[in-house]
């Protein structure tokens, strides 16, 4: 694991920042259609760079948010250099067109490009989610876990993505701002109770970024009735939750882009809604200034 020196100024302005904010929603309460418009900060996790490289921070004068299709008063547009919780959710089922050297080698490269702070946790799955590396920062602890992979059985990727979010990384909710699945599947679903709505719908309303380490689709893309197909799933969790896919092909420059992103390129946008219904799912919509790239969560669900 590379060691990074702590930036505890900003790291200290961020949880001054977050505080105050919280604070002013301290005492309000439930009221019914009496609280359809009343105020209520809210915290959007966001990723942004300038496009020719350049580590200059972004600021909130260079970005404008649209909740439900309405602009909003962006009250603080700060860096979050805080450690992440990764996931790295692994399809180890039968028909994957992966071996198990090819997904022992994603998962490992992660071990070794998280910076200092982050942990990381490993699950494979096929019918059943399964803990291979429980929460760590030691990469030799996560290499020596990667034999428990083996390919067996049916892959049910939304009752596995549903036990992570409620098992691995609810419980850090309040005390971990920045929660990444990364998954390494196809996108493919077969059998699972849970629907894919549902998992997507938490993800949202949680705030937690899933990108994937795309594997080629085992079906070929072949219509599924009444179901998205694998590739339009990896697509919907990773665009709808503001994360990304890459090639598990090279999974060393997928694991630091990865990492680097989270460390680097992640900001909280703090806004207070007004006008809007927060009961009801609204579009989320951030834009930003000429070679600034910059992505979210697609839609603040509702309270």
């Amino acid at each position: 694991m590379r060691a990074h020196l702590r930036a505890y100024t900003t790291v200290l302005i961020f949880s001054l920042l977050l505080a105050a904010l919280a604070m002013g929603q301290a005492g309000r309460h439930s009221g019914g259609e009496a609280d359809i418009n009343k105020e209520r900060g809210m915290f959007l996790n966001v990723t942004a760079a300038r496009e020719d490289g350049s580590e200059e921070r972004v600021t909130a004068k260079e970005v404008s948010l649209y909740d439900g299709g309405q602009e909003q008063t962006i009250q603080a547009f700060t860096p979050d250099p805080t450690p992440a919780r990764i996931v790295i959710l692994v399809d180890n089922s039968l028909g994957l067109r992966a071996d198990v050297e090819r997904l022992q080698k994603a998962t490992r490269e992660f071990a070794y490009e998280i910076y200092e702070g982050d942990q990381v946790m490993v699950v494979g799955f096929d019918q059943q989610p399964e803990i291979i590396a429980d929460w760590t920062d030691d990469a030799k602890k996560v290499e020596a876990s990667l034999p428990l992979f083996r390919k067996r059985g049916e892959p049910h990727l939304f009752d596995a993505i549903s036990a992570v979010i409620s098992d691995a990384l609810g419980p850090l909710v309040g005390r971990v701002r920045k929660r990444v699945i990364v998954l390494v599947a196809d996108g493919l679903d077969r059998g699972s109770r849970t629907h894919f709505d549902k998992v997507y719908g938490e993800l949202l309303r949680q705030d937690i970024t899933v990108y994937a380490l795309q594997i080629p689709d085992r079906t070929g893309g072949a219509l599924r009735r009444d179901q998205l197909k694998p590739a339009q799933a990896i697509q919907k969790l990773t665009e709808g939750t503001g994360g990304r896919v890459l090639s598990v092909n090279d999974s060393r420059d997928a694991a630091k882009t990865i990492c680097d992103e989270l460390r680097k390129n992640r900001y909280v946008l703090a806004y207070t809604p007004t006008s809007l219904p927060l009961y009801d799912a609204r579009r989320l919509l951030v834009l930003a200034n000429d070679g600034i790239s910059i992505r979210h969560k697609l839609q603040q669900p509702g309270q």
